[in-house]
């Protein structure tokens, strides 16, 4: 798989260059599982200059369309058909290079519902209709959920298939227990274990390595909504805390699209993709607020994740990254890597996280031209001495934020026996961010690495900083961590309070 990062970072350290786009290079792609019969969503690496820059997208040499993001769909295409795309910095002449071939899909047979037995009338349980339109859908085709409320208990989808839960249609999970029974394996905070089917179930648990789903959509523009607080006090009261499942759960799944729908009220964890490659998560907008362990996007031991255009508020974690959890998370061995956030808008929650369960490893993240508003603990990386694992390579760039914090320690979810070995968290870069509107009774960046000398957070490098007027920076057990251009709106440094670290240079 290509590695996702556009930045390169670069830890000759205290001689850093921290990033540079390399001149022209785009790397031009189609979002995982967006190419279909008339649309197909685009990435490519951001380009830089001194003012604001505007994209041309051209399709077979014809202009489609101008962005300042770095994604665009393309709409209204024609099945079974072969197209070349261009994307451009706008003012450049360029017509040979940064093109990418692709042919759409044929159009499929669309299977609705109602066909069969299906009723929105809000009550009527309708599992058996739905899984009845899934399971007589043929490759390629899209089972329809048309206007209206759909009550329904857990789905399982297959390879090759979309569903379409149409604009003004709801497709609402059955607070009843019994509706998503059997117990499926999965894993949920960093062991696996059986827990409640979700709503929307695709794939089953392996750890070998093998993907049982592939090329699978979730679109439409209306909503999924869960059984919300009622499922899960139920769930809780019948088999316990972990006993909840998630409102979309991938298992082993490969080109996938999660995108253009409200997703809401989810028992916990919203969207968790476990043992996975290829994810889109895309315009979508996921609301959890008083959902206990309401986390919106959870990539899990998973590879190559593209979340972007989401807008988030939550009841726990927007996005929380993880691989697994102490000896079995460490063993089991599956990195999350190549995960890539852009132009994504954070309203509430806890973090934009890296952990707490990493200990399989978590590399190569991309946290880019987002805003985050009033989150806990804003940007996060987070684990303990117990974990094992890695988390190395995070860029976070062009972004709002109010709060960056890494912790080597958390209350909470630290049960069970320890990895063999301590983690490390290192190479770390945070560039052109602005911290102004920051909670200045607070520390504004807080990281702190492991009491073991050779476990210190190390390679951390800060540049282009803009924070508020008397902020503060703490720095714990670190080592080689440097600080160029970070000031207050007013241009003073910061005040820094530094221990047990060594090469700090600001």
């Amino acid at each position: 798989m290509r590695k996702i990062l556009s930045l390169w970072i670069v830890f000759a350290m205290f001689d850093i260059p921290v990033f540079a786009a390399a001149p022209n290079k785009y790397n031009l792609m189609i979002a995982p599982g967006t190419l279909v019969e008339n649309s197909v969503a685009l990435l490519w690496d951001k380009q830089y200059a001194k003012e604001t820059i505007t994209y041309e997208i051209l399709l077979n040499n014809k202009l489609q369309g101008t962005a300042t993001k770095t994604n665009y769909t393309l709409t209204n295409l024609l099945p079974g058909t072969s197209y070349k795309v261009m994307v451009r910095v706008k003012g450049s002449k360029d017509k040979k290079n940064f093109l990418l071939k692709f042919k759409t899909v044929a159009k499929g047979k669309i299977y609705n519902i109602l066909d069969y037995g299906a009723k929105a009338d809000g009550d009527f349980k309708n599992t058996t209709a739905i899984q009845k339109a899934i399971d007589a859908c043929t490759k390629g085709g899209t089972v329809y959920i048309p206007k209206g409320v759909f009550v329904t208990g857990a789905l399982f989808l297959k390879s090759n298939m979309t569903l379409l839960v149409e604009k003004d249609a709801v497709l609402q999970g059955s607070v009843d227990t019994t509706d998503y029974l059997p117990l499926i394996k999965n894993r949920f905070e960093g062991w696996e274990m059986e827990t409640y089917a979700s709503l929307i179930n695709a794939g089953t648990l392996n750890r070998n390595g093998s993907y049982n789903i592939k090329n699978l959509r979730i679109t439409g523009g209306g909503t999924i909504k869960g059984g919300g607080k009622k499922l899960e006090l139920a769930c809780k009261a019948a088999r316990g805390i972990r006993s909840r499942g998630r409102l979309i759960l991938l298992m082993n799944c490969q080109d996938v699209s999660i995108d253009n729908l409200t997703i809401t009220e989810p028992p916990c964890w919203t969207i968790h993709y476990l043992y996975s490659d290829n994810i889109s998560c895309h315009n979508l907008n996921i609301i959890t607020k008083g959902i206990h362990n309401g986390d919106g996007i959870d990539p899990d031991s998973s590879t190559d994740s593209y979340i972007f255009n989401c807008t988030f508020d939550t009841g726990d974690d927007c996005i929380a990254i993880k691989s697994g959890k102490n000896p079995e998370g460490y063993y089991v061995g599956k990195p999350t890597t190549n995960v890539r956030i852009t132009h994504c808008d954070f309203i509430r929650g806890h973090g934009i996280s890296i952990g707490s369960e990493m200990s399989g490893g978590v590399s190569d993240v991309l946290i880019q031209d987002c805003k985050a508003g009033a989150l806990l603990h804003g940007v996060q990386i987070k684990g303990t001495k117990e974990r094992g694992g890695y988390v190395k390579n995070v860029t976070v760039t062009d972004c709002q934020l109010l709060k960056i914090t890494i912790f080597s320690a958390v209350n909470y979810n630290n049960d069970g026996e320890a990895a063999p070995v301590l983690p490390t968290f290192e190479n770390f870069v945070f560039t052109n961010i602005d911290l102004t509107k920051a909670n200045i009774k607070e520390p504004v960046i807080n990281i702190n690495g492991f009491k073991d000398p050779k476990h210190k957070l190390r390679n951390v490098v800060f540049q282009n900083m803009l924070l508020p007027d008397n902020g503060k920076v703490v720095i714990n057990d670190a080592e080689k961590v440097k600080f160029t251009n970070v000031q207050s709106v007013n241009g003073a440094k910061p005040e820094y309070v530094v221990a047990n670290s060594t090469g700090i240079v600001y």
